[in-house]
């Protein structure tokens, strides 16, 4: 199939008008081999709320962005390389269904489709995908994966110290190794963690005690000078210039133009998703 549709004009049409939904602010896709194989709707869960995004699925990486318009107009896109993609299927509950996770070196987050139908589509194709892509790369598995972060509606208090209640007034913050919820106090510290930013990042106090004893295990021939604190003594960490954003999700989709939040997404009926043949 993606052969045979690699150097199609059904193919550069398709991807020419995702080219045009995403205008100026997202980068060309056109490629000689690429092929979009699919797209669709699905519901990412966000820090703050599940917000519907839309998804395409080429033969090399997955794209997907917030919608201003459907089918006219998105915009915030992100692009990731197949072959750094693990899948895992979710577990359904009464009031969460048709999920999986995308995990990836840098971000991991939740999604779920319309349907069970769509869902094993949507899993079924982008694993022969990278299935496919690992073959041509010669590349292993991922193995390495950010931790997801947990939502903030999921606690009212913080998961470390379990004493701070957030309110109006004492906000959360996300570790950025382990994804969990915890308030200021807890997360004082910033560590490098290359694979997802240049700069140190925020982390709870728990991980960066664990970040920093590995850092120290690893540096000990080179120990920083008597006195150094511990978080200047190594490049694995150092202090932030200023705080780093929780979630560039709160910025995606925050304009008028975003679907409100409230709205039955499916409650049409109708296939939210379509894979080309």
């Amino acid at each position: 199939m993606v052969d045979y549709l690699a150097n199609t004009e059904i193919n550069s049409q398709r991807i020419a008008a995702v080219e045009s939904c995403f205008g100026a602010s997202g980068q060309p896709l056109a490629l000689p081999g690429r092929v979009l194989l699919g797209e669709g709707v699905l519901t990412k869960e966000c820090r703050k709320k599940a917000k519907p995004r839309i998804f395409f699925l080429f033969n090399d990486i997955l794209v997907y962005g917030s919608i201003v318009l459907h089918k006219r107009k998105y915009r915030s896109q992100h692009i990731i390389p197949l072959e750094e993609v693990t899948l895992e299927p979710l577990p359904e509950t009464a009031r969460a269904k048709n999920r999986w996770m995308i995990r990836t070196a840098k971000k991991s987050f939740v999604v779920s489709a319309a349907s069970s139908t769509e869902r094993q589509e949507w899993i079924s194709h982008i694993e022969e995908c990278v299935r496919r892509q690992l073959l041509a790369t010669g590349r292993q598995p991922s193995t390495e994966h950010a931790a997801p972060w947990i939502p903030d509606k999921a606690t009212d208090i913080c998961m470390r110290c379990t004493q701070t209640r957030f309110s109006a007034l004492t906000r959360r913050h996300h570790c950025r190794k382990c994804g969990f919820v915890v308030c200021a106090e807890c997360s004082r510290e910033r560590f490098l963690l290359p694979r997802l930013s240049p700069k140190p990042l925020r982390v709870c106090s728990l991980c960066y005690r664990q970040l920093a004893a590995r850092k120290r295990e690893e540096d000990e021939p080179c120990a920083g000078a008597p006195g150094q604190p511990a978080h200047a003594a190594g490049a694995g960490c150092g202090a932030s210039s200023g705080d780093e954003e929780d979630s560039d999700e709160d910025k995606e989709g925050s304009g008028a133009g975003d679907w409100p939040s409230r709205v039955e997404f499916y409650a049409s009926g109708a296939s939210w998703s379509a894979f080309h043949s």
